[in-house]
């Protein structure tokens, strides 16, 4: 599984013209499952993702947690991330199989709803459009 966290002071995804989902300050999260993934391994980078100190403090060190400030999190299906680009034209064979993982998309999702005020999310699958204002910019990658 990799993940892109990407600290923003808002983002949006649109699918066939209608906003599905928003956010205002916390994370932009493009999500994608490879073969080799796990339930396990979508808990564990949703832990982490929880756990991570990348919003600045009263001193401007980047000590907070997305909890700290109360943050939002929107997740992205994003299957690209896997892409093979030895070629020209990029390879996706080590992405997981389309339903094993919207499963672990949803397993993901599912792992962080409790603990987080507001979630919003993509359509997996779907064509989309996602607009952000990165923060900093501050950009994280997480593989497992």
């Amino acid at each position: 599984m990799k993940l892109v966290i990407q600290r923003v002071t808002e983002g949006a995804v649109t699918a066939e013209g209608n906003v599905i989902g928003r956010i205002g300050r916390g994370y932009v999260v493009l999500l994608g499952v490879g073969r080799e993934d796990t339930e396990e391994t979508a808990c564990r980078l949703a832990d982490k993702l929880l756990k991570l100190r990348i919003f600045p403090d009263a001193e401007g060190k980047t000590n907070l947690s997305l909890k700290d400030v109360d943050g939002e999190v929107l997740v992205i299906s994003q299957f690209t991330l896997y892409a093979d680009c030895k070629k020209n034209r990029p390879s996706f064979c080590h992405a997981g199989a389309p339903e094993m993982a919207e499963n672990l998309y949803e397993v993901f999702l599912e792992r962080l709803r409790p603990q987080v005020r507001h979630l919003a999310s993509g359509k997996f699958g779907a064509e989309m459009q996602v607009q952000l204002c990165n923060d900093g910019p501050f950009t994280i990658i997480l593989e497992a």
